[in-house]
């Protein structure tokens, strides 16, 4: 196999180095599974197991036999590789010799990988925070109105819904869009060394952890759009229970949807986020579930198109990203191209692939990477709506 990019790899190398000065913030908040010699395809499936809260305690009692212990479920859930994508960049023999007069192939070349770069960045930070966000416990906030307008107590009110779900806070990030960014950046108590404990936000406009909470901003924030549901009434005889998921409804119309924000009569402080949409005639909440017990019809609210402001703790989600699948002859992975490198961006810790086609007075770039998104513990995400 021809070495051809060989001359090319410090421009790729640099562009990768360029990818964590864009504005992402959930690709560093997460779990980043990622493995440049591994290769996978669309719907590969990635297990993890989780363990289950025991229900009580039991009493000690000395004995000269050994007790049998109690039973415990181990549960599993699966992420999907969902996505192979890849940006192609094709060069004729002419366009080579006309930029040559000029800039040069070299600097453009380096410069189509840096966009192809963010280009798939971009779309897997969407992806992420689509996944977040849908998958959250509750929320806290006031749907279509911006957070940190006049104070910043919206991160103590976002740690408390955490930290009563049992999250532990170490690791933990509330990512923001550039909006609740400029508020956060406008609050004169963060701007005074003497009250913020430093000039780094007022000097390098960094946004300062707060409340055992690091902040960061993401272009790829999602704006949700409410179902049409409307006039639904529980309907389970005998009400639901603290810790219930499964919310099953009678009497109304319309839609709820993965990622409303629903609310209860007779609860007044708890916004849940549906998490699995209105079908045969239930929808699933984020656990832990209820925090209060809900009587019998009563009244489920949908709330209204909001921001997916998103805090939550590393653990709580997964990327998973490898280089896409080619064909393997004789145990050699190969297909058409001439070459082939892969590239691990050291600031986001992303993995692509850049390979290299010849073909009849032209010649063919991709840049490709196969990922797939998964959130694993809705007890340690929860939304700040905007």
């Amino acid at each position: 196999m021809a070495n051809v990019l060989t001359n090319l790899a410090l421009d790729i190398q640099k562009a990768a180095d360029e990818i964590g000065r864009e504005l992402v913030g959930a690709i560093p908040s997460v779990l980043i599974n990622a493995d440049g010699s591994d290769r996978v395809a669309v719907g590969d499936v990635v297990r993890s197991h989780f363990t289950r809260q025991p229900s009580a305690s039991v009493a000690i009692t000395p004995s000269m036999t050994v007790p049998e212990g109690t039973d415990q479920t181990v549960d599993n859930k699966t992420a999907t590789i969902s996505k192979a994508q890849g940006i192609q960049i094709p060069w004729t023999g002419e366009d080579v010799r006309h930029v040559n007069n000029g800039i040069g192939f070299g600097t453009i070349y380096g410069d189509q990988i840096k966009q192809a770069m963010r280009t798939l960045t971009n779309e897997i930070e969407i992806d992420l925070l689509t996944e977040i966000y849908r998958n959250a416990s509750r929320a806290i906030g006031t749907a279509g109105t911006t957070p940190f307008a006049s104070n910043f107590n919206e991160v103590a009110q976002i740690r408390q819904i955490l930290v009563d779900n049992g999250c532990a806070m170490g690791d933990t990030t509330l990512i923001v869009n550039s909006l609740a960014g400029t508020n956060m950046r406008n609050l004169a108590q963060l701007q005074k060394a003497n009250e913020a404990g430093g000039t780094q936000l007022l000097r390098q406009g960094t946004l300062l952890d707060l409340q055992e909470i690091m902040l960061k901003e993401s272009a790829g924030i999602r704006s949700h759009t409410k179902g049409t549901g409307a006039g639904y009434l529980v309907n389970n005889t005998g009400g639901l229970a603290v810790g219930t998921t499964t919310i099953p409804v009678d009497t109304g119309t319309g839609t709820v949807l993965a990622g409303d924000i629903v609310t209860f009569a007779g609860d007044t402080v708890n916004k849940y986020v549906v998490t699995g949409a209105l079908s045969g005639g239930a929808f699933t909440i984020g656990g832990p579930g209820l925090r209060v017990a809900i009587a019998d019809n009563a009244a489920v609210t949908v709330g209204n198109n909001y921001t997916a402001n998103v805090a939550l703790r590393r653990n709580a989600a997964e990327l998973i990203i490898r280089p896409p699948a080619v064909p393997s002859i004789n145990g050699v992975n190969r297909d058409a191209a001439i070459d082939a490198m892969t590239v691990q961006d050291p600031h986001s810790g992303l993995v692509f692939e850049v390979r290299a086609y010849v073909g009849f007075r032209k010649a063919m770039f991709e840049v490709s990477a196969a990922w797939g998104v998964k959130a694993w513990k809705p007890d340690n995400i929860a939304l700040l709506l905007g």
